[in-house]
């Protein structure tokens, strides 16, 4: 009774449900009792309202009633948080903004949050809803989206920000305090850091060689399946330091001691080191670093050198071992470089050694050389001969027209019939007649002849070439024809001389002759040299020798990788025409075509190059190429097999295997005959 007398009961009386009020005398913080059942959201934002005297605006869609029951007081402070977790648990957020609070579906709630608070502080709790900004330092921040999102209620929004690496998160106070937890578990150095280990005295680059020889000689054992194992280990020579990435740290340990063991001085001012080449040729990179190290500008070897030569001729010449800086000695037997030269030098050496031996780029060079020719001719003429009086007695006159050469005028088919030209032939023929020195002839009156030929070809040349970067490459198609150059006889009686020719051998055919040269962005210069010759029908008589017909181009040109140029060709359209006619009768309109004889001949040629370069980087690339290409031909040995006949034997063609990344060449092989006789049984 004491106790209720020093207290002040304010009775209030909302939804039907009795709220009470209690406050000591002098009591810091007043107590309610809160306990509503059924009552309607917009009754107890207003209780609450009363209690807490906050200014609420209730959006028009909330809706709904709240149950709410507090067997025991507790602090007013407490009773704003109870809301928005009642509110909570029926869809509905509360926002606060410029002193008022605003009620309103879950969903959209996150569009009228005020501002943002990118510190990770601990003054947000309940059931407020609140928009953080996290700033990730070793984590990233797109890769964190995916495990956060189910943390988060389905209707707040977790984005991230690549360019800042952030993270944006609007979701309920309480549960930020959680998403703040586990992006701090997170968010932490990985092991697998990078650590640079700096050295003094000793080379990085052969202390990396040694460690990485080493450690990895020593991990074989563990399995590859053992992460902890693994390491990497390179050199920046630039610095002179060892760059060690491992999640291991026992294995950084163990790094760390051996450079320190090996980071000593030799002791010997001038250090020898054998530097092994992967692609570079060893007398050729000899040659530019001594011409680096000396200022001068080096001398490439002839391409028809040798790599022996090459080295014997850097190993004497006179620039081999520039002065103060060291020495450069090629071997070209292994492909490697013998420097002898303090570790400041040797170090800057190997730097250029390492940007400059790299896997050079090849170029598959597609030629297509297509000559569409069309040749058509036509031919009519009518001679005329009468040689009867030729075996009568007295002056007799005999003659007639002759127009074309052998096989095709009257008087030589008059003595062969044989020899008669192609196509149409009409004669008039009364028996035979001898005459003095030919013989037996016949007695040929007229010849009439017609002829129309059309001849077209259609040829297709692809040659192919694949070379590296900066290397001629050259393929010949065709004949080593002999031509004569001179020749001698034996004159008059001399006996000693015996008469001889000399003979000189050309390649007849097809020549195609490359030299490219890549660039970084993909263009490719060409320097090519191509040629198609062909021997001359040789039925024509030549008292100089075989007439050849040839065709060259010589250019050099910029493409684009995988891009088609044409280089050049001939576009050619001749007509000729011929009339062999007699005088006065042939001009005679329509009878004058029984003395005349008129040939028409229309040549066109269509012969043009182009060209297509492909840059090949990597050994896939040459692989796919070079698959393709074989996968072609064995499928036309396929289709070439001979078909099996009922009586004639099964012969089957070569088939080269299946195309492996690994070939092996299956060669028949004949089997090996017992080199030792059989033993005899007893």
């Amino acid at each position: 009774m004491r106790r209720l007398l020093n207290m002040r009961i304010m009775p209030v009386l909302v939804c039907g449900a009795l709220l009470f009020s209690t406050m000591a005398d002098g009591a810091p913080e007043e107590k309610v009792s809160l306990n509503f059942v059924n009552a309607d959201i917009g009754e107890v934002v207003k209780a609450v309202s009363h209690i807490t005297g906050r200014n609420f605006l209730i959006d028009p869609r909330v809706k709904g009633t709240i149950n709410i029951i507090s067997s025991t007081p507790i602090p007013a402070s407490l009773a704003y948080e109870i809301l928005l977790s009642a509110l909570r648990l029926q869809g509905f957020a509360a926002v606060e903004s410029d002193g008022i609070t605003k009620v309103m579906p879950e969903a959209e709630a996150k569009l009228h949050i005020g501002s943002s608070n990118n510190q990770r502080s601990r003054r947000g709790h309940g059931d407020k809803l609140m928009t953080r900004v996290y700033v990730l330092k070793y984590e990233s921040a797109a890769q964190l989206v995916p495990i956060l999102r189910p943390l988060i209620a389905p209707n707040n929004i977790v984005v991230a920000y690549p360019n800042s690496n952030t993270l944006v998160v609007t979701d309920y106070a309480s549960n930020l305090k959680r998403i703040e937890q586990i992006i701090d578990t997170i968010d932490q150095p990985s092991a697998e850091t990078p650590v640079m280990i700096p050295l003094q005295r000793a080379s990085a680059m052969e202390v990396a060689q040694t460690i990485t020889r080493l450690m990895q000689d020593s991990a074989a054992p563990g399995g590859a399946g053992d992460s902890s194992m693994r390491f990497v280990l390179t050199a920046d020579v630039r610095t002179n330091s060892l760059l060690l990435r491992t999640d291991n740290p026992a294995r950084v340990a163990r790094v760390r001691e051996l450079a320190e063991k090996l980071d000593i001085e030799t002791g010997t001012p001038g250090n020898m080191h054998v530097v092994y080449l992967k692609n570079a040729e060893a007398a050729k990179m000899a040659q530019t670093l001594r011409a680096v190290m000396s200022g001068e500008v080096a001398v490439v070897a002839a391409p028809a050198a040798t790599p022996a030569a090459v080295a014997s001729n850097a190993a004497f010449s006179g620039g081999a071992a520039p002065s103060g800086n060291g020495i450069i000695q090629a071997d070209a037997a292994s492909n490697a470089l013998i420097i002898t030269a303090s570790n400041t030098v040797y170090n800057n050496l190997r730097a250029v050694i390492e940007m400059l031996d790299v896997r050079r780029a090849q170029v598959f060079v597609e030629a297509l050389i297509v000559e569409v020719t069309a040749d058509k001719a036509a031919e009519f003429g009518v001679q005329w001969q009468d040689l009867t009086g030729i075996n009568r007695d007295g002056a007799q006159v005999i003659g007639g027209t002759n127009f074309g050469g052998a096989g095709n005028n009257i008087i030589g088919v008059t003595q062969n019939i044989g020899s008669v030209g192609q196509g149409l032939n009409i004669g008039v023929v009364n028996g035979t007649m001898t005459l003095p020195v030919v013989g037996t002839v016949l007695n040929l009156g007229m010849l009439a002849r017609a002829l129309e030929t059309d001849a077209k070809a259609n040829i297709l040349s692809t040659p192919n070439l694949l070379t590296l970067d900066n290397e001629e490459a050259k393929i010949v198609i065709g004949q080593n024809v002999p031509f004569i150059t001179g020749s001698y006889a034996k004159t008059g009686n001399a006996e000693s001389a015996s008469p001889f020719q000399t003979i000189e051998r050309k390649d007849v055919g097809l020549t195609l002759r490359i030299k490219p040269q890549v660039s970084e962005g993909g263009i490719v210069k060409l320097q090519v040299f191509q040629e198609v010759s062909s021997v001359q029908d040789q039925t024509v008589n030549n008292a100089a020798g075989i007439v050849t017909n040839k065709r060259s181009l010589e250019s050099t040109v910029l493409v684009d990788e995988g891009q088609i140029v044409v280089l050049g060709g001939l576009i050619q359209d001749s007509v000729t025409s011929g009339e062999d006619r007699v005088p006065i009768l042939g001009s005679i309109p329509l009878l004058g075509g029984l003395f005349r004889h008129e040939t028409r001949r229309r040549t066109k040629t269509n012969l043009m190059v182009f060209i297509r370069p492909y840059i090949m980087r990597t050994a896939s690339a040459t692989q796919g190429m070079t698959q393709d290409r074989y996968e072609y031909l064995r499928g036309e040995q396929q289709q070439s097999q001979l078909p099996s006949r009922l009586i004639l034997p099964d012969m089957p063609a070569p088939e080269i295997p299946p195309f492996q990344l690994k070939q092996e060449l299956l060669l028949p092989t004949a089997p090996i005959a017992a080199s030792a006789p059989a033993a005899t049984q007893p």
